[in-house]
């Protein structure tokens, strides 16, 4: 079924997601073990042997983290002792205390976990946040001075300030104290403040190694309000702002974070704080079909996708304060208008990304840039909101599979940018070999920022393709999929949904498990919502016959329709509707099938017809693959080995060239093969 309603949405599909599909070794007499053990089907065993777990031992935490015994912070963090002594004594002498914070999700919540932990202790507590606009990220020594000149004796930066020498040697000098809180990578000089707290500088071990700012802070109020013997009724709400700031911030699930975001999950449908009750509220995911609010637990995708965008979007476009005043009010009216605003900021943000991204791609396709030889992307352009950017570029490279720097004029002489990369990429790097070409970068291995006089900007595209020309190969340049196992529709049910679930929470360093099914048959698609495609989707096995409804997100304007037989790639989510759940699936891949169409004939031949052209086409197997060939009336034999993106085409094989069959015209005569084959193998 067809739904062609939406002319812009309707044309017929020029090509599939061109991605490298990396599908996990299998493991089996490790997962049967491992599945045993756990009492778990051994497709879930083979996912807890692709996250590197070998023994029972290590399953045991995985799938229960409060077993784990955790060293304490004290003995972690050279510097926790020495800054909770500091706090102590500002509190008992009423000095004052400024928090510096950052704009993103993880900056925000630092700084609200703080304000919250401080007042409740008694603190005399204010914050600054620089300007996204104005000044860019962390501590500088205008907000230094302010604070000398409001009576400021502590300063306490939350996720910045390790590579703010400059502000904090102000700082010490206008006698002020400082402890720096982040989780950055560290500089080659260490700032001159009073204590450090970063889990960069603890070893790479430590359960406590992949805490994102709003994780330092969190051990540091926890251990403070220890010390003061007032722990009572403020970890559980602070708990709530470390599971948000964690998750929002893409800080991997491993170590304390995996065992404290599930326990902040668990606290979150049921929350303490009217700042986050509200954004439950207004962000709908009380009424989310997909959401599990209402039983025992959030997912990270509640707040990865729903509440943490809301708080993200004031950070990139907005006054920070609003989520500030959101997460550290306990007025339930104030909490609520605050998250109206976050609401219409949010929708203010997505309509941003949705036009950049449309010019940002009739950009790219205007100028017919040829990316398997540029092998990365600089796209610039005017009166972009450059708060906004970094989003569209992770969405380019989800497109275009290189990497992508993306930026926009500050004013006619200087441009401002995000980039994002991918796994063979490391941003950070490209920007230090593009260093003479730029003003202010920062960044890590996969996503930065930087600026630069506009005058350089041909020779930032020249320097950064030389870049990428000396790390990136051409089989690079296609998305990445990792997959866990070869899943058949017949094993997909409640059950197999439920024990996956032990494997939560998922995100950054314990992806969602990802299972592929070979051949299945499209029985019906059709465009829902904003550019999405709903589909049932069938598999034979024997004698039976398995149906199942998918997803693809964000897939209609490209793909729709897809061919008639495929190999997919999902996740399993649940969905909710009218009363009733069930198990559907969650397309993120999708190629041409790479198993024959009907594998009980040597060679199944059809004659069809495309473009008033006559053709005959044939699946021909061996012993290890299986080849479509498709001849023309003049004898040209296109022969492609199924599940590949090329082919030779020719009269003879020996004299034969090499084609791209991703490209629109043998994409559409691929298609139109399949379909042949298709009705002769029903």
């Amino acid at each position: 079924m067809l739904n062609r309603s939406n002319p812009e949405l309707s044309p017929c599909s020029q090509h599939l997601p061109n991605q490298r599909w990396q599908i996990y070794s299998e493991q089996t007499e490790l997962a049967q073990k491992l599945a045993e053990a756990a009492q778990l089907s051994p497709i879930v065993g083979q996912v807890l042997a692709n996250r590197g777990i070998e023994t029972l031992e290590q399953a045991q935490t995985f799938l229960d983290p409060e077993s784990q015994v955790l060293p304490s912070p004290l003995e972690e963090f050279s510097d926790l002792a020495l800054s909770v002594e500091l706090l102590h004594a500002a509190i008992a002498h009423q000095q004052k205390i400024a928090i510096c914070g950052d704009y993103d999700a993880d900056g925000m919540t630092s700084t609200a976990l703080l304000l919250r932990s401080l007042r409740w202790l008694g603190a005399n507590v204010d914050y600054a946040i620089p300007s996204r606009m104005h000044e860019g990220y962390g501590i500088n020594q205008r907000i230094v001075e302010e604070f000398k000149r409001e009576g400021v004796e502590l300063i306490l930066t939350v996720d910045n300030g390790i590579s703010a020498y400059d502000a904090i040697a102000k700082a010490r000098e206008l006698d002020l104290k400082v402890i720096v809180t982040d989780h950055h990578d560290i500089p080659p000089q260490l700032p001159p403040a009073n204590a450090i707290l970063n889990p960069k500088l603890i070893p790479e071990s430590s359960p406590y190694r992949g805490l994102a700012g709003v994780g330092v802070a969190y051990i540091l109020a926890v251990s403070l309000a220890q010390k003061l013997g007032q722990i009572a009724g403020l970890v559980k709400p602070l708990l709530e702002l470390f599971t948000l700031g964690t998750i929002a911030d893409l800080a991997p699930l491993t170590g304390v974070n995996r065992r404290w975001v599930k326990r902040g999950l668990r606290l979150l449908p049921q929350s303490q704080l009217a700042g986050v009750q509200a954004l439950i509220q207004v962000a709908g995911v009380q009424n989310n079909t997909h959401s599990t609010v209402n039983a025992k637990s959030l997912k990270p995708d509640d707040i990865g996708f729903r509440l943490g965008p809301r708080i993200n979007a004031v950070g990139r476009i907005a006054d920070p304060q609003i989520v500030i005043d959101l997460l550290t009010t306990d007025d339930k009216g104030i909490a609520l208008e605050r998250a109206m605003q976050c609401e219409q900021i949010n929708q203010h943000r997505q309509q941003l990304c949705e036009q950049i991204e449309r010019e940002a791609i009739a950009y790219i396709e205007h100028n017919q840039i040829n990316l398997l030889e540029e092998r990365v992307l600089v796209v610039v352009q005017a009166d972009w909101h450059h708060g906004v950017i970094g989003i569209v570029a992770s969405r380019l490279v989800e497109r275009y599979g290189v990497p992508v720097f993306i930026g926009t004029y500050e004013d006619e002489h200087n441009i401002r940018g995000s980039a994002r990369g991918i796994p063979e990429f490391h941003v950070f790097a490209a920007l230090e070999f593009c260093q003479n070409l730029l003003g202010k970068f920062g960044g890590h291995k996969a996503a930065g920022g930087f600026s630069l006089p506009a005058k350089n900007l041909a020779a930032l595209r020249s320097r950064l393709r030389e870049f990428a020309h000396q790390c990136l190969q051409v089989e690079h340049l296609k998305p990445l999929l990792k997959i866990d196992a070869q899943a058949h529709f017949s094993q997909i049910d409640r059950q197999l949904y439920k024990q996956l679930d032990a494997l939560h929470p998922c995100g950054i360093d314990n992806p969602y498990p990802l299972f592929w099914t070979a051949n299945v048959e499209v029985v019906e698609q059709r465009i829902v919502g904003k550019g999405h495609i709903k589909l049932k989707l069938a598999q034979n096995e024997g004698t039976q016959r398995f149906e199942v409804n998918a997803i693809a997100w964000r897939k209609a304007r490209d793909y729709f329709p897809l061919p008639p037989r495929i190999d997919i790639a999902y996740c399993l989510r649940e969905n909710t509707w009218n009363g009733n759940t069930t198990i559907e699936l969650e397309l993120v891949g999708v190629r041409l099938p790479t198993q024959p169409v009907k594998t009980a004939s040597p060679a199944l031949k059809a004659e069809f017809y495309h473009n008033q052209r006559r053709y005959i086409c044939g699946i021909f197997t061996s012993s290890s693959t299986a080849e479509l060939r498709i001849k023309n009336d003049r004898g040209q034999i296109l022969a492609i080995v199924q599940g590949e993106s090329t082919g030779f085409l020719g009269t003879k094989r020996e004299t034969a060239q090499q084609v791209d069959i991703t490209r629109s015209h043998f994409h559409q005569l691929v298609i139109a093969a399949y379909t042949a084959l298709n009705q002769l193998s029903k």
